[in-house]
């Protein structure tokens, strides 16, 4: 296994085991996790050098804080542990401590390695964060020795992210969205690294997304290589990330990864640039060049044009043609579609792209239909 640095908290190993989607059991109504498959997937990833476990209190029905404490009881002092704070779920001043002693207990551990205020976004981060001094409380139990590192994970715009990590002074690494499909917080990443940040990517292979086969490898690369091993090694190859955090099922995941992980450096910088650029030359050439700006909304007549167009780019582009076929259906269920297009060319004037939207958005609907 590789380790890098991860800010200035230490070594981490480039990849870690997210801990949300442990094998279940489902039994009137009732959820448990089935410990037979996964205290032996997570012993097994600490032996094969993975020392980042990340876990949440709803995770698994609320029952993988207690799971992952469990198997990994034997080896705490090996690995490193990572849990989160539900900020929507306070609603006065102490809340943090209510609930970070709620997670020792779960995880039946002394201490926690990174806790993160979880999915933090600017009006919580201003508002309870800072506004109820919760910065103060998590310095306090990290004087205590119960946290050994302050963090946080984020979902908001890519530009909160600066606001965060500049008044968050105390914020010793980040928990971020990253892989191929989803670049926008690549500037952020960056930035906070400068600042001393361990910056770990979540949903690596973009929640699974870019585990099915597709012709992406041998389109970019020029060899055939697997989407899922394409997708690691670029995530691996930014140099701003220290860790790919992937929720893992099985063991044959487990072992798949961690060869990827544990392999030669898995791109050089260059090798990673030139790969990300490969990807927007695929997506510029491609015959709907849609790069989600968004400027095209509102439409009048409430038809989501980038979503559907994303939808589209995920087949032409992507070849992940059971996903866009998905998203599609979910456009359908929450956006109007061309039939209901007024034909007042409102979209096509403000799109940077200068698409014939109209037309486009008839062509695309009726491929999509066809998957």
């Amino acid at each position: 296994m590789r380790y890098r640095d991860y800010g200035q908290t230490g070594k981490i190993s480039a990849l870690g085991f997210g801990c949300m989607r442990l094998p279940e059991i489902e039994k009137n109504g009732k959820w448990t996790i089935d410990e037979e498959k996964s205290t032996p997937m997570l012993q097994r990833a600490a032996q094969l050098g993975v020392n980042y476990f990340d876990t949440g209190y709803y995770y698994c029905h609320h029952n993988s804080e207690a799971a992952v404490g469990k198997a990994l009881k034997p080896i705490r002092d090996q690995v490193l542990i990572s849990t989160k704070l539900p900020l929507w779920e306070t609603k006065k001043r102490g809340d943090f401590r209510r609930w970070l002693e709620r997670s020792l207990k779960e995880l039946d551990t002394n201490y926690i390695d990174y806790y993160h205020f979880w999915s933090l976004d600017k009006q919580k981060f201003d508002e309870r964060v800072i506004g109820w001094d919760m910065l103060g409380e998590a310095r306090r139990a990290k004087e205590e020795g119960i946290i050994r590192h302050i963090s946080f994970s984020f979902h908001d715009d890519a530009a909160t992210i600066k606001h965060i990590v500049d008044r968050g002074e105390i914020f010793e690494t980040m928990l971020v969205q990253y892989n191929l499909l989803d670049r926008a917080n690549e500037e952020m990443i960056a930035y906070a690294a400068s600042k001393g940040l361990g910056v770990a990517a979540m949903g690596p292979v973009a929640g699974g997304k870019l585990g099915a086969p597709t012709g992406l490898g041998g389109s970019l690369t020029g060899k055939a290589m697997p989407t899922y091993e394409l997708a690691l090694k670029f995530v691996l190859g930014n140099p701003n990330i220290s860790c790919a955090l992937s929720g893992m099922q099985a063991q044959e995941e487990l072992l798949l990864n961690a060869a990827l992980a544990s392999g030669e450096a898995p791109l050089t910088e260059a090798e990673w640039k030139q790969l990300g650029d490969g990807l927007e030359q695929l997506k510029r050439f491609s015959d709907l060049y849609c790069t989600g700006c968004n400027y095209c909304q509102p439409c009048p007549a409430g038809i989501d044009i980038p979503a559907l167009f994303s939808a589209y780019t995920y087949h032409n582009v992507y070849g992940l043609s059971a996903q866009a076929k998905s998203m599609f259906g979910e456009y359908l269920k929450k956006s109007k579609s061309f039939k209901h297009c007024k034909d007042c060319g409102v979209c096509e004037g403000k799109c940077p792209q200068h698409l014939e939207i109209r037309r486009e958005l008839e062509r695309v609907e009726g491929v999509l239909w066809g998957l």
